[in-house]
């Protein structure tokens, strides 16, 4: 590679974000943009410099050496102008001490919002900032200090750990069990409208589970929230996978094929590896921590033996 570099602050956004997903889907999602945008942008930002950053594959988009090269050195210039900008901003936030979490759904409103009396008791002069919009928040663009997430980050400065797994299962109201084919085995769920995400929309991986299940369900209805997921199971609408902790506290909803179908997903806790020690974020990330521990008990149906498939 000789001569000048020609590219703008724009193109290691996109560049960083395919990288670290390894998917345009994802990083267009992340970027607030389109798969095309995404697609285009690396093309363009290969073509000026001449050189090939990824190869591509069925399965994503994978870093040629060239590429992780680039990598490291745009995250170098990510790093420096987030110290900047914490420089700038850094007294402000330090006073008011707010601290964003971006977490899913399903976490946040039927796990973390029942636990905040607890947090606030013991963090009074703390704002907490949560943000459930179905999207992966970029921490290097400060979206967000704190993320949980169903799958971690591939690259990037970033602190990363398993938080909590969690069981889900197939449920189903019983006055829709009493008035639909019985089912006895993975071959009678084909007879049963479901319900299930919108699949160019899932944002995590980890969110792709009915083919775990039986590669011929076809959702019936589908919708990017767990909740009208949720409520469209409890009026009846078909079956549906629901995570465990979510589930139990519905008691129309019964399980289906409890002893045979069973998946298993983790969260993952994500900070900013800058950020992660700073005080006003290390009291919220101990508190989840504390948290997610204290209640393990509520993620996992007891007795369950883990059953393996595809995702965290």
């Amino acid at each position: 590679m000789t001569g000048k570099l020609h590219f703008t602050t724009d193109d290691l956004l996109f560049l960083l974000a395919v990288a670290r997903t390894g998917q345009l889907s994802t990083a267009a999602r992340q970027l607030r943009t389109s798969h095309a945008t995404v697609s285009r942008r690396i093309d363009r930002l290969e073509f000026a410099l001449k050189v090939k950053l990824f190869e591509r594959n069925p399965r994503g988009y994978v870093l040629t050496g060239v590429g992780q090269r680039f990598v490291e050195a745009a995250e170098k210039i990510e790093a420096e102008t987030e110290r900047l900008q914490r420089d700038i901003a850094g007294g402000i936030t330090a006073q008011r001490r707010v601290v964003r979490l971006s977490a899913p759904e399903g976490f946040s409103n039927f796990f973390f919002t029942a636990h905040l009396g607890e947090y606030y008791a013991r963090h009074p002069n703390t704002t907490l900032e949560l943000v459930t919009i179905q999207q992966i928040m970029s921490l290097s663009r400060k979206e967000a200090d704190i993320a949980i997430a169903l799958d971690p980050p591939k690259a990037g400065p970033y602190f990363s750990e398993i938080v909590a797994e969690y069981s889900l299962h197939i449920y189903a109201t019983k006055d829709y069990l009493a008035t639909h084919e019985a089912i006895s085995e993975r071959g009678d769920l084909l007879q049963h409208l479901f319900i299930g995400y919108i699949e160019d929309m899932i944002f995590a991986p980890g969110l792709d589970y009915l083919g775990d299940i039986h590669p011929g369900i076809k959702p019936h209805f589908q919708s990017s929230s767990i909740f009208a997921q949720l409520t469209a199971v409890r009026n009846g609408l078909g079956l549906c996978v629901l995570p465990h902790f979510i589930a139990s506290k519905f008691p129309d909803l019964v399980k289906v094929l409890p002893g045979e179908v069973e998946l298993r997903r983790h969260y993952w806790l994500l900070s900013h590896r800058d950020l992660k020690d700073t005080p006003r974020v290390r009291t919220v990330i101990d508190f989840i921590q504390h948290c997610v521990k204290r209640h393990s008990d509520e993620f996992i149906l007891p007795g369950a033996a883990p059953r393996r498939g595809r995702g965290k």
